[in-house]
């Protein structure tokens, strides 16, 4: 089995019965829209597992050193990279931690948070068009908050060099906030 399949399996195992933030959307879509996002930009079957991978640590049971024994260390550096190191700290201080993370981070981690980021903004527009206002009390941060952070991972992500996804990702922010003034 290859390692794309193999992380598709885990993915779907871990996130059994979870769904995307107060919706009745399966959660697994997310991880496999941002595995779709690295392919179609052509990154190596490492960096795309690792997207499919990215939530399981952070929202899930699976441990970091399991995915390193099935899946090897670069794919479980990748990952870490990914997940917030401590979700019992407040939101804008996890945020916060994120931002400057990011701005040194290996360009596999920025490609996977980028793709995460981006398939989270265009779920949040769809649903913007959708539902208007009403989409931010989905979350626990508002609408202020979450164009600080996404404008600030933008800037983050940008630091080092841009890349299609960033690019992206910019113009979809932009989009987002824009509808909303």
């Amino acid at each position: 089995m290859n390692v794309i399949e193999k992380a598709l399996q885990t993915a779907s195992k871990c996130h059994e019965g979870q769904y995307r933030k107060n919706t009745d959307i399966p959660y697994i879509t997310h991880p496999v829209s941002v595995g779709m996002m690295l392919l179609k930009a052509g990154y190596r079957e490492e960096i795309i597992a690792a997207g499919i991978l990215h939530d399981t640590v952070e929202d899930t049971q699976l441990a970091l050193e399991e995915i390193e024994k099935e899946f090897g260390l670069k794919i479980a550096r990748i990952v870490e990279g990914c997940s917030e190191p401590d979700k019992t700290l407040p939101w804008k201080e996890r945020k916060e931690h994120t931002i400057e993370y990011l701005k040194t981070a290996s360009d596999e981690v920025r490609a996977v948070v980028c793709a995460d980021k981006l398939h989270n903004i265009r779920s949040i527009i769809s649903d913007y068009e959708e539902v208007g206002e009403a989409v931010w009390r989905r979350f626990n941060a508002g609408k202020e908050q979450q164009k600080w952070y996404y404008s600030n991972i933008v800037e983050s992500l940008g630091t080092k060099s841009s890349f299609d996804l960033l690019k992206e990702l910019q113009k979809e922010v932009d989009r987002l906030f824009r509808m909303m003034a």
